[in-house]
């Protein structure tokens, strides 16, 4: 009986000690847990308002989701007694070392983070990018997803993506397509730049604002060049190119023009 009452003295000192410890730690967890979830649905709406990329919005959301709920878990453990300052710094030294062995998973991470929140380029353009050329087909959080022009997938990492030189050929909707044609010394100029504004004013695919640009450009070993420069819908950046070359090198000749090629002369002294 007597040990009895000593268990009950006991008991009882504890729960005024630790009770009121514990009361504080659990409304804090309750109400750590619906202000982190607030905040959680409060990043998501700024996201969505911000037009961010599905794949990021869920992705950010899930760790600010993460981060919020360990800071809840770390304050509730606090109010209710628990020493944290150990706690915390081992956690930290765990941070810090899984930082050091994911740094390259990290950098592409944050490649992914900045690729989508800054759109430098979106699903759908055609890039230059770390050696390589392609048509996006899909920006993950990690790597960006290229297509080659035959039809090869290629994998970027996205930290040196987001921080190395890009050329994005859809950026703009039009491109100016030049070409350097020439004519044999003693041909009439005159009569290239006829029909090289004549095959121009046919193809309806050719901008007249800015006016296409003709000029003599060289006086060159071997021929006179011409330079041409005009402006398209980027779409039709090849299809003018190569149409153009076509139609140049059928209609020169028939105009009496020569396309020349490097000549060298010859003489033969005989002694």
């Amino acid at each position: 009986m007597e040990n009895f009452e000593v268990n009950s003295d006991v008991l009882i000192g504890y729960v005024y000690l630790y009770g009121p410890k514990l009361i504080a730690a659990i409304l804090t967890l309750i109400v750590g847990l619906w202000l982190a979830g607030f905040l959680v649905s409060m990043i998501k709406k700024m996201l969505t308002r911000s037009k961010v990329e599905p794949s990021l919005q869920s992705f950010l959301s899930s760790l600010f989701s993460i981060l919020f709920r360990i800071m809840v878990y770390i304050t509730a453990l606090g109010v209710a007694g628990v020493e944290m300052t150990s706690f915390v710094a081992i956690l930290g030294a765990a941070g810090l070392a899984v930082g050091l062995a994911l740094s390259g998973t990290l950098q592409n991470f944050a490649g992914g983070v900045m690729i989508l929140l800054f759109k430098t380029f979106k699903v759908g353009d055609f890039i230059e990018a770390q050696g390589y050329s392609g048509t996006v087909k899909e920006i993950q959080i990690f790597v960006t997803l290229l297509t080659t022009p035959d039809n090869k997938t290629v994998l970027i990492p996205n930290g040196p993506l987001s921080t190395g030189t890009l050329v994005n050929y859809s950026a703009q909707p039009t491109r100016r397509v030049d070409w350097t044609f020439g004519i044999a010394y003693g041909d009439d100029i005159d009569k290239a730049y006829e029909v090289i504004k004549r095959l121009i004013a046919e193809d309806e695919r050719v901008l007249q604002d800015p006016e296409p640009f003709y000029a003599l450009s060289a006086l060159a070993d071997s021929s006179v060049n011409i330079v041409v420069r005009v402006w398209v819908n980027a779409a039709d950046y090849w299809a003018v190119y190569f149409r153009m070359n076509e139609q140049v090198y059928k209609e020169f000749p028939a105009a009496g023009l020569s396309i020349p090629f490097p000549q060298r002369d010859v003489h033969i002294y005989q002694k």
